[in-house]
């Protein structure tokens, strides 16, 4: 999206944001990945603990090894960076640590979608083998476990916004 695009309201991002999978060789701006960090670190946390750290990679070297152990992640060859979600374990509240992380992914996901950028959510947590390799990548200390790896990039594709609203699936008061 342009400088001069017009703004992508909350509710627009949230129902026109689709995972993107191809991208095109434009380098993301660091400004705007900051950005992307300001949005996911505004998420949500219990106890407003922000357990969170991320991992910029934009080292083709790196990305290109992550498909030799994550099954789900060939698009990585081609997108121009992406960011490892990382949380902090933190003993008393180990429980809340997903939750604090998955906020933050999703937030950095509308955040990407809003800003023109294409986006996709690979997990990492709680495949040992994905998050064994992740670590020794990028060299992360042992009370910081991987959570998500983001891809992102200027999107090389359009896919067309579905509804998923599912009536059926509302229950009031009681299942």
């Amino acid at each position: 999206m342009s400088s001069g695009a017009r703004k992508m309201d909350a509710m627009e991002a949230i129902l026109t944001r689709r995972s993107i999978r191809r991208y095109t060789s434009n380098k993301v701006p660091r400004e705007l990945t900051t950005e992307l960090l300001r949005a996911a670190m505004s998420a949500p946390s219990a106890s407003n603990e922000q357990p969170w750290h991320f991992v910029v990679i934009d080292d083709r070297t790196i990305l290109d090894e992550i498909p030799k152990f994550h099954p789900y992640s060939d698009m990585l060859t081609e997108a121009p960076m992406a960011i490892l979600v990382c949380v902090e374990l933190i003993p008393e509240r180990e429980g809340f640590v997903v939750q604090d992380g998955s906020a933050a992914t999703q937030n950095l996901l509308l955040a990407a979608h809003a800003k023109g950028l294409g986006a996709v959510w690979l997990g990492i947590y709680p495949w040992e083998e994905r998050i064994e390799g992740m670590r020794k990548l990028t060299n992360l200390p042992n009370h910081i476990v991987p959570l998500t790896l983001i891809a992102l990039g200027y999107p090389a594709e359009q896919i067309p916004r579905e509804d998923r609203y599912q009536p059926q699936r509302v229950h009031s008061n009681k299942w």
